[in-house]
This record gives C-alpha cells, sequence and structure tokens, in this order.
C-alpha cells in the first residue's frame, strides 16, 4: 500500500489537472467552513434547521447546524484522501468523477444552509 505523499507526488506529475480539482474541493470546503461559522447563532434558541415538502421549514436548536461545518471538514479534507485512494486503485477518470461529486455535494450544502438562514 503506497502513502499518501508518493500519490500526490504522482499526481502532481502526472496529472496536473487532478490536483487542480483537488485544490478546489479543498478551497470550497474551506468557503463551506467558514460561511456555515459565520451562520452558527448560540444566542438564539430555535433556529431553522430542515425542510420538508409536506411540513415546510422544522424549528430545533442552533446545535443541529453543527452539522454544516463537519461536513465541510470531511469534504475537504477527508475525500481529497480518498480522492488519491481512488487515484491509485481506479484510475484518474473515477477519481475525477468522486471529485465532481464531491464539488456537487459541497454546493447542495452551501444551498441548504443558504435557505435556511434566509428563512430563520
Amino acid at each position: 500500500m503506497k502513502s499518501f505523499k508518493t500519490i500526490l507526488i504522482k499526481i502532481y506529475r502526472e496529472n496536473r489537472s487532478l490536483l487542480v480539482l483537488m485544490m478546489l474541493v479543498f478551497l470550497f470546503a474551506m468557503g463551506l467552513l467558514i460561511f456555515s461559522l459565520t451562520r452558527l447563532d448560540a444566542t438564539r434558541a430555535v433556529v431553522k434547521i430542515g425542510y420538508g415538502d409536506i411540513g415546510g421549514y422544522r424549528d430545533g436548536a442552533w446545535s443541529n447546524l453543527i452539522v454544516f461545518p463537519v461536513l465541510a471538514v470531511l469534504f475537504g479534507v477527508l475525500h481529497n484522501f480518498l480522492a488519491m485512494r481512488v487515484y491509485d486503485k481506479r484510475g484518474v477518470s473515477m477519481a475525477r468523477f468522486f471529485l465532481i461529486t464531491t464539488l456537487m455535494l459541497i454546493f447542495g450544502a452551501l444551498i441548504v444552509l443558504i435557505r435556511l438562514s434566509s428563512e430563520g
């Protein structure tokens, strides 16, 4: 099993576009982290924590919104390590697909957080 350092060096030498995509995932995840941390409001007892088609917006404690910063860290760090492992095992196309899917998940989380914070 190769180390992450050797895989990253291989990506840097052979697939710079994948490295750029990894950096984009990290930057957008850190943007989500900063945005979600600025939206946490511990002074409010009740905030909007979810949306359902039938029941509309659900109220809950502000601590339920901690999931967004956790997701941002997971997307930014863990998914880059997973993408390196996917690159090593399955190749550049699967790693690229994984990172693009991660970017879509980041944008989805950002849209949900924006909608929840605008309703609260």
